[in-house]
């Protein structure tokens, strides 16, 4: 059982068909705008949805900012690399995947499924340990998103390189010292992105692994980006190249 916590990640777990066992919202809440949506997803779906006091949802709050509203909702499951694969190719485009290398924060996790499942990214991959999984704070940080992109867990992101480039997809690590400048990467190439850890970047052996280095310049004096405006910016651009090829 998972919490998921907040309107619209709520209104998207209901879209999605998510299993969900009940729904807590504030009594006191104006049953209207998204509010007003949840009642009548949760209608349509056959979900509880039971009017409580305040207390009793911040209570069982995990983000602390639940805008009172949490659901009970079956776990999210995580697919496998050979899913990923089936997915780039039903969407008869060439594979377009997010692999981040120790991720930490919920938040920047959040943000990256958020921005992954806005630019078209087939997939994400990550790491079991020494990462974050999908908790509630980062379902919630996805603002819903969590519930359209495909998430692989792996124990090996090294081994999981290798399988990606066994599957003819090109492996384009980010890092400050990149000897390519990001945008001169053809993305409309079976592409995987791989975005290292806060603070750390690339692991050695995923940094070896990769076909080649990319880099985004900096022009002020801060030395280096959020991990998840990072991928932000490349999968931007992978989606930038991508229009205009099919324009």
């Amino acid at each position: 059982m998972q919490i998921i916590e907040g309107r619209n990640p709520v209104i998207e777990a209901l879209r999605a068909g998510r299993p969900i066992s009940r729904i807590l919202m504030d009594r006191n809440a104006q049953l209207q705008g998204a509010a007003a949506q949840i009642l009548q997803l949760a209608k349509s779906r056959g979900v509880v949805v039971e009017l409580v006091d305040k207390q009793i949802i911040d209570r069982q709050s995990v983000t602390g900012s639940s805008q009172g509203v949490i659901a009970f909702a079956a776990a999210k499951d995580y697919v496998g690399l050979d899913d990923l694969f089936n997915i780039s190719r039903e969407q008869r485009e060439p594979a377009l995947y997010l692999v981040l290398d120790g991720i930490e924060d919920p938040h920047n996790l959040g943000a990256m499924l958020r921005t992954a499942e806005a630019t078209g990214v087939h997939g994400v991959v990550i790491r079991e340990r020494r990462a974050v999984g999908l908790t509630p704070v980062v379902v919630k940080a996805s603002a819903g998103a969590v519930e359209y992109i495909p998430v692989a867990m792996v124990t090996n992101i090294s081994q999981a390189i290798i399988a990606l480039k066994k599957n003819s997809v090109w492996v384009t690590g980010i890092d400050m010292a990149g000897e390519q400048h990001y945008s001169r990467v053809d993305f409309n190439l079976p592409t995987a992105i791989v975005i290292g850890g806060e603070g750390k970047g690339l692991s050695e052996l995923a940094r070896k692994r990769c076909d080649l280095i990319a880099s985004i310049p900096m022009k002020g004096k801060v030395s280096s980006l959020n991990a998840s405006v990072a991928a932000a910016v490349v999968m931007y651009e992978a989606l930038r190249q991508r229009t205009l090829k099919k324009a």
